[in-house]
């Protein structure tokens, strides 16, 4: 197991601090072993350990107490309003689910599901003997439950085992490789798989790994700093934030050695910003799924940095690229029918490995042969670089031409006016469907419909102009940092179609 690893190797280190206090990885291991002992002497009845939560240093001891007790590690949204929480709580059943009093607070009694505040599960393990040797899983039995969002209809399982996350772990962290020194940052919430691979790549190289609680780019700016940072994740819309708040206060990040990206779209002008800002950092695009454990294809820091220097447009091009495959996956981009196509031509991203588990549970998955279909619009550039059109429920039919959002947004996003921007389909009697924009604009600027559609309209064809242009205050993202594009477009047919 990871963490016996680590214990064993650097057991000394401090694993893991809410900023202020750590916990060692033989303290870590400790306390996960109890976890563990305490899940046990609720079995049988209990099938499925849930987390309702903040980040917290619960989090990592559950995870790994989980493991250790053979048990399904099922971590919810507690941002969602509470008939959605209950639901999703009902289908842990039987489970036991930690939760924080906010939480125990919202959510009335549950057939099937035991309740636990977090102080009080923390306060019984000190109570609680630890298990001496692992309860015995299979290495193909599930280790994590992730729920997705649910954007399009109810909220799938994604099924991740033991395998699956070890085999991720294991090709793409070096045991022991980070310095003593080193600490990560985490600011994603533990139900996103971003939270989950933090946990296990910083137990595995033996990086100290600092919770945020909820995230505030000032948060995030002085836990960054007060806590000699070195490493650290972030998503699209958390990025522009900090670049802010450090523009602002004319300061730097100077233990900041390494930061990656990923979970959506990320906007070339905010990469170009942060490269320009901060020079001495190593930047990642990190491109992956639920389904797939995690990353399956990067975009390193030498790659941003020929980029963004280059004046070969293909060359630059590829920061708004996702970079290339892992070592020991494949992925390639097919046609509908499922046969693969050449660079340059667009399709659906496909992967396989031994990281991929493309499964949900009690509805099955993976495709043939070890396949999964992502669902996601691609191209790769004949080097070998993957890029994203975005998701294929997105694209618009307009008189039966497909038009990639994506390509829109690219160009809409270098209007020196334009802060974020969000392209969506909707309904339209001639066409089928016509496109719609809804632009943030950056503070003090200005700019008018006509001038957007006329930006569109000199660089791409009449088609991919936008029929209208709302301008916003802000665009609807979930907590992740995830486009609500389906919430954007039912706003905007409402006003237009």
């Amino acid at each position: 197991m990871l963490l016996d690893m680590a214990a064993d190797g650097f057991g000394d280190r401090v694993a893991v601090c809410s900023i202020g206090t750590g916990t060692t990885f033989v303290d870590l291991r400790d306390r996960a072993r109890r976890a563990a002992r305490w899940i046990a002497e609720h079995r049988p009845a209990v099938e499925n350990v849930v987390v309702v939560d903040t980040n917290s240093d619960a989090v990592p001891i559950l995870l790994f107490g989980s493991g250790i007790a053979g048990v399904p590690f099922a971590p919810l949204n507690y941002r969602l309003a509470d008939a959605q929480l209950a639901a999703l709580l009902a289908r842990t059943s039987p489970s036991v689910a930690i939760v924080d009093d906010k939480v125990a607070a919202r959510v009335g009694a549950i057939e099937g599901v035991e309740l636990v505040k977090r102080a009080d599960f923390l306060a019984a393990l000190d109570a609680t003997e630890p298990v001496v040797d692992e309860f015995g899983f299979d290495p193909d039995d599930i280790a994590v439950l992730l729920f997705t969002s649910g954007t399009t209809g109810e909220p799938k399982a994604a099924v991740l085992r033991h395998r699956h996350l070890a085999s991720y772990v294991v090709t793409t962290v070096e045991f022991m490789g980070a310095d003593v020194s080193e600490a990560a940052l985490v600011s994603v919430p533990p139900y996103h798989v971003a939270g989950i691979s933090a946990v296990l790549s910083g137990t595995f190289a033996g990086r100290r790994t600092v919770y945020l609680e909820a995230f505030t780019p000032e948060g995030w700016v002085a836990a960054a700093r007060d806590e000699a940072i070195t490493h650290a994740m972030v998503v699209p819309t958390m990025l522009g934030r900090i670049l802010d708040v450090l523009e602002r206060d004319g300061g730097r990040l100077p233990a900041l050695r390494h930061l990656s990206y990923g979970g959506g779209r990320m906007p070339t002008p905010v990469v170009e910003r942060a490269l320009a800002l901060l020079l001495h950092v190593a930047f990642v695009n990190a491109y992956g799924l639920t389904e797939t454990s995690s990353t399956i294809s990067v975009l390193g820091p030498d790659d941003h940095r020929t980029a963004v220097s280059s004046d070969d447009p293909r060359v630059r091009a590829r920061l708004g690229s996702v970079g290339r495959p892992l070592p020991g996956l494949e992925v390639t981009v097919r046609e509908p029918g499922g046969e693969e196509v050449p660079p340059g031509e667009q399709g659906e991203v496909w992967v396989r490995g031994e990281q991929v588990a493309g499964e949900y549970l009690d509805k099955g998955g993976g495709g043939a042969a070890g396949w999964f279909a992502t669902r996601d619009g691609g191209w790769f550039d004949v080097d070998g670089f993957l890029y994203l059109t975005g998701r294929l429920d997105d694209v618009i039919v307009r008189g039966a031409e497909n038009i990639s959002p994506s390509e829109i947004e690219d160009v809409l996003g270098q209007h020196p006016a334009v802060d974020q921007v969000a392209v969506v389909g909707i309904p339209d009697t001639e066409w089928g469907e016509k496109v719609a924009a809804a632009v943030v604009l950056h503070e003090e600027a200005t700019a008018s419909e006509a001038e957007i559609q006329d930006w569109v309209r000199g660089r791409l064809r009449s088609s991919r102009m936008p029929a209208h242009v709302e301008f916003r205050v802000s665009l609807p993202y979930n907590d992740t940092g995830k486009l609500l594009r389906r919430v954007l477009k039912s706003e905007l047919a409402a006003r237009y179609a």
